[in-house]
């Protein structure tokens, strides 16, 4: 590993998830944070929004056309959508690599994009180029990447629960079903009524389950590891806690007799950000809360026929922080582990 460190740059470090990338950075022994650029904070200091970062990033927001970003090897877009993909263009000609937390390059398809997200693709020309930041499924084409599409946090769990099923065609491709749950920080920091200590404690419900904007994502992805087309039910919850997702994957068996729970170990055993737990046990959100980790455990329906993959991450590391870093090694040639090690908080 060189001893020069990587000059990274954040656009958008205002929100839970640019706050956890800077968490997560700051630490990171590869690292130099040389520009946090903000929308509505400029030249406040960043201790000043984040205590819990005081002594360690001794810096101040700065406006996104601060020369300082063209300075940077790679650059977070911790934004809302429709900004990288307005940006990135200007960022790739000065040869800067880019990772966007937002939905701008997910999806491959633009009109999908535009019926989902509610505007039109400003920079459909760099789709082709953008590569999906999944590294358990795409490690070798991000490590060539210039442009990376970091996943949603519900498609991470989605897909990591139902790769070796569908790598391995186990199961029928209709139903499946994703049954989904996520603590209330998945819902951004902006101020909401519904998002209210009195309104979320002591309740549970889902939302958007006629359509949500993360299903085509995890359609397209599914799609390419199966090798054909398919479709999934997917219904999200909001559950009152801060961190963490839990999924509850079904698919009906294709051969009842078939060793999933060897399957599992054997697909994500060199995998050092996914732990298969063993047989009969079941992972929860706590166990990976403020980790990098991913926790899965397979078990099947009463009648053997359904499987039933229960999958916990937490929604700002592995769910979007901590995968982008992931990403960051990758492409720069780092260990894909490094400054992304932190044991899971408890309780």
């Amino acid at each position: 590993m060189s001893e020069k460190k990587i000059r990274v740059g954040i656009v958008g470090a205002t929100g839970y998830t640019g706050a956890e990338l800077l968490r997560i950075l700051a630490a990171h022994p590869a690292v130099e944070i040389a520009c946090i650029t903000a929308r509505t904070e400029v030249g406040k200091a960043v201790s000043e929004l984040y205590a819990h970062l005081r002594g360690v990033v001794d810096l101040a927001f700065v406006a996104l056309d601060d020369e300082a970003l063209l300075q940077c090897d790679v650059v977070f877009f911790a934004t809302p959508h429709g900004v990288c993909m307005a940006q990135a263009q200007r960022l790739i000609d000065a040869g800067i690599k880019i990772i966007d937390f937002s939905g701008d390059f997910r999806l491959k398809d633009t009109a999908s994009f535009e019926r989902w997200y509610g505007m039109a693709h400003s920079a459909p020309e760099l789709l082709k180029q953008a590569v999906y930041g999944l590294p358990e499924l795409q490690r070798d084409k991000i490590r060539h990447a210039r442009l990376i599409a970091n996943p949603g946090c519900y498609p991470t769990a989605v897909q990591l629960g139902f790769k070796p099923l569908l790598a391995h065609d186990l199961v029928e491709t209709y139903p499946l079903i994703a049954d989904v749950k996520s603590g209330v920080s998945g819902a951004g920091r902006a101020a909401k009524v519904a998002n209210l200590f009195s309104e979320m404690g002591e309740s549970f419900q889902a939302y958007a389950a006629s359509g949500h904007r993360h299903q085509p994502e995890i359609e397209q992805e599914l799609s390419k590891i199966a090798g054909k087309e398919l479709a999934i039910t997917f219904v999200p919850h909001l559950l009152p806690m801060i961190r963490g997702i839990e999924a509850t994957l079904y698919a009906v068996l294709k051969d009842p007799h078939v060793d999933l729970q060897q399957l599992y170990v054997d697909t994500y055993a060199n995998e050092p950000f996914v732990d298969v737990l063993s047989a009969g046990e079941h992972p929860s959100t706590r166990s990976v809360r403020g980790s990098n980790m991913v926790r899965m455990a397979v078990h099947r329906s009463v009648d053997q026929r359904m499987a039933v993959i229960t999958v916990v991450e937490d929604n700002l590391v592995k769910g979007a922080a901590g995968q982008a870093v992931q990403c960051m090694n990758i492409v720069c040639g780092l260990p894909e582990t490094l400054g992304l090690q932190h044991i899971a908080l408890m309780p």
